[in-house]
């Protein structure tokens, strides 16, 4: 046992020294197919773009009043929670948010601060909502990313629109997707970690439940019913508890801010912890990622990581 947590300990180490960036490099624009599969999506490494979609009518016309007049009557899914955390660890809980629906225009109301409402806003709908929920608003956008289609031989399973409140927050979490992320407006920052550093974050598995909202304003946390725990992360990387975690200490964590105008490619299995500028609006396309020996190799150190325990 010793010795396979020595081999889990310098495999992260290994994979900085051979491939992976101390920071995540930008390019001037986006690459050919093959090229871009090459050099980043066979690696399995993040990139920011520069001038990937400056031809998006979005980059120009997305603000509020253009969004009211366009989409303002549509009802949408909205996410709330008490503290701006969903799909994240509360105590001894894995708590899912309250899901709203509302108007476009009642959120941008609570959004640009004409409305009090307690609770924190975040249209984070992942079911592709642009497509499905807000369909007027793709001729502002692509539906997908030509040069990501061919270099993949695939569509996107999902196209989704995210705008938000700057304390609604992502809790790290990995995505079996390959994800192209587009800041239409404001900023979001990133915290990343690679596959290999999986040996180094907990996880622990969590009763369901989710957020419900009161009468008096106040929420609660309410059980998922005959559901099965959930393994969840956590470690909250902002303050990371290294008493609690302590093998958290050897894995190195990539910052990135991503601005208007800039996409990222964040690759498949890639942990991520996701911040935002208030009212940021962002487009996402999630690639469904190819289930192949990379996805063999993670499941085994995965595997051997449940079976040692702490490093």
């Amino acid at each position: 046992m010793d010795a396979v947590k020595e081999c889990l300990r310098n495999f992260p180490k290994e994979a900085r020294e051979l491939y992976l960036n101390d920071t995540v490099p930008y390019l001037d624009g986006p690459l050919s197919p093959l090229q871009f599969y090459r050099d980043w999506i066979g690696p399995n490494k993040p990139c920011i773009i520069h001038n990937a979609f400056s031809d998006w009518p979005a980059l120009s016309k997305w603000n509020p009043t253009y969004l009211r007049e366009k989409v303002g009557s549509k009802v949408i899914s909205v996410a709330v929670t008490p503290n701006g955390y969903a799909d994240a660890v509360n105590g001894d809980r894995f708590v899912m948010p309250e899901e709203r629906q509302t108007t476009f225009s009642s959120l941008l109301d609570i959004i640009e601060g004409k409305v009090k409402c307690s609770g924190v806003f975040y249209v984070q709908k992942q079911c592709s909502n642009l497509t499905e929920e807000l369909p007027e608003l793709t001729g502002d956008v692509q539906t997908h990313i030509p040069w990501m289609s061919e270099a993949l031989g695939k569509q996107p399973d999902a196209v989704n629109f995210w705008l938000g409140e700057e304390s609604a927050v992502t809790s790290m979490h990995k995505d079996h997707y390959e994800n192209l992320y587009c800041v239409i407006s404001g900023q979001k920052e990133f915290i990343l970690l690679p596959p290999t550093d999986r040996p180094f974050i907990p996880y622990e598995l969590y009763q369901p439940a989710t957020y419900r909202q009161k009468e008096d304003g106040n929420f609660e946390i309410v059980d998922e019913e005959d559901s099965t725990k959930v393994p969840w992360i956590p470690l909250d990387p902002l303050n990371p508890d290294y008493d609690r975690y302590p093998s958290y200490r050897l894995a190195k964590p990539l910052l990135c801010t991503v601005k208007a105008g800039e996409m990222l490619y964040l690759p498949s299995l890639w942990f991520h912890h996701v911040r935002q500028s208030h009212g940021c609006i962002a487009v996402n396309f999630w690639y469904d990622m190819e289930y192949d020996i990379k996805y063999n190799y993670f499941q085994l150190v995965e595997s051997l990581t449940n079976a040692v325990g702490s490093l």
